[in-house]
């Protein structure tokens, strides 16, 4: 954004996560204005009073249709052309393929299908040429296990209906783009683990360390890592990469391409 011209605007769905919370500090060092958009008003308040002026929130449930009017009002309320989205809301955990509730593998698929078709819808009239789509899918839905059947299942989906979005949206000069963070060092990793320590009669420490190996670095993904792919997007160059997904795995993946 050059000095002088209108501050532009970014939405952030999952705001208040992980991931959402690195997300939203790196776009506003970028220079612009974050739209926070979580469930909960109590820790979107909390990230506001980090954050200041330069985020604005909007208390939604992307998991319900009446987001779309309260993320549109919102966006509206700026007054503002919208620069980057960000769809970047959690799952729940919700066991193997062979124990997975099946309202659980609907839900997961809503939340995270569903959830960016009601947020594109919601910001659609403000995007402006050069505007980023940008979704968080993960490792599992490109590399199945059989213990992240929901995430498994809802990530598949999503690489598919991003690149259908930036089908539809090419010729307005509108790019759409999917991120896969390999198994991210976050508070919720910890908790799998723990869960799968208890299962497989180990230690949380055993399993991070299982999941490190599987990694050519033997490393987790970040945050901070995943917020630095957002914000690379938002350069011109990014055009070309509309459409695919950019892997962020520490070199876990092992199919081609």
């Amino acid at each position: 954004m050059n000095a002088g011209t209108q501050r532009e605007l970014a939405v952030v769905v999952g705001a208040t996560g992980a991931f959402g919370q690195a997300i939203v500090e790196r776009l506003i060092r970028r220079g612009l204005t974050v739209l926070a958009v979580a469930r909960s008003a109590q820790s979107l308040a909390g990230l506001a009073e980090r954050f200041g002026p330069q985020i604005q929130v909007c208390a939604a449930d992307i998991a319900d249709d009446r987001a779309v009017e309260a993320i549109r009002a919102a966006v509206a309320a700026q007054a503002a052309p919208v620069r980057m989205v960000v769809h970047g809301p959690g799952v729940a955990v919700a066991g193997g393929i062979a124990t997975v509730p099946t309202a659980a593998m609907v839900d997961a698929v809503n939340i995270k299908v569903g959830g960016l078709l009601r947020l594109v819808r919601a910001v659609d009239a403000q995007l402006v040429r050069g505007a980023r789509i940008v979704a968080i899918a993960g490792h599992y839905g490109l590399e199945p296990t059989a213990y992240a059947a929901a995430a498994g299942v809802a990530n598949a989906a999503l690489f598919n209906v991003m690149r259908q979005i930036s089908l539809h949206l090419g010729a307005r000069g509108v790019t759409a783009h999917t991120l896969a963070p390999g198994p991210a060092d976050t508070e919720r990793l910890h908790r799998v683990a723990a869960d799968r320590a208890a299962l497989q009669g180990t230690t949380p420490e055993a399993v991070l360390d299982a999941m490190r190996a599987d990694s050519s670095l033997g490393q987790l993904t970040t945050p901070a890592q995943v917020a630095w792919a957002v914000a690379l997007l938002l350069d011109p160059e990014a055009d070309v990469l509309t459409g695919s997904t950019l892997m962020l795995d520490a070199g876990r993946r092992r199919g081609l391409p």
